[in-house]
């Protein structure tokens, strides 16, 4: 495991603490989490872009072309 010394605004820090203090977890943790997700995100996001290159429109249109045409459900509607 690494050390990382980290500054931060107050505010921030403060926000941090609180929060931290609420879920029942060091500030650590809570940190460690917060990057753990942010990390996650963007690998998400760059591995649905990949997939996006990948794709071929008439793929797409076969599989909408099979959903079954039929009124929206009370509240769908545009």
């Amino acid at each position: 495991m690494s050390a990382l010394s980290l500054r931060l605004p107050d505010s921030i820090h403060r926000h941090i603490r609180e929060i931290a203090g609420k879920e029942g977890v060091s500030i650590n943790q809570f940190i460690s989490s917060a990057v753990a997700e942010k990390i996650s995100a963007i690998m998400t996001e760059e591995y649905l872009q990949q997939r996006a290159k990948r794709a071929k429109k008439e793929d797409f249109r076969k599989i909408l072309d099979k959903v079954p045409s039929r009124k929206p459900l009370h509240g769908d509607e545009i």
